[in-house]
């Protein structure tokens, strides 16, 4: 099992629209843990750590889902894991 973490900003329109909130759902569904917050410059950060496998059907399905009609850029980085979250929460 490879344990990993992703640290990605999405831009497009991805403020107001739920995006977080689905965000959320997503990671949770998937046994992900990190965090999720609006930026200043109107684009999304996220922070979210897990499985490899898991990591990977994430982005497929925020690429891939209705999310994908609001994002125009995702600058995904792959990072060791240092496994400090427990759950997946939105910052604010």
């Amino acid at each position: 099992m490879s344990y990993k973490r992703i640290h990605v900003f999405y831009s497009g329109r991805v403020q107001g629209v739920g995006f977080r909130y689905t965000v959320q759902d997503v990671a949770r569904g998937l046994g992900l843990n990190g965090w999720v917050k609006n930026l200043r410059d109107s684009g999304v950060e996220l922070v979210c750590e897990g499985e490899e496998k898991e990591l990977k059907a994430f982005l497929d399905s925020v690429k891939n889902g209705f999310l994908r009609n609001y994002i125009v850029n995702a600058d995904v980085t792959w990072e060791e894991s240092t496994r400090e979250f427990h759950g997946f929460d939105i910052r604010f």
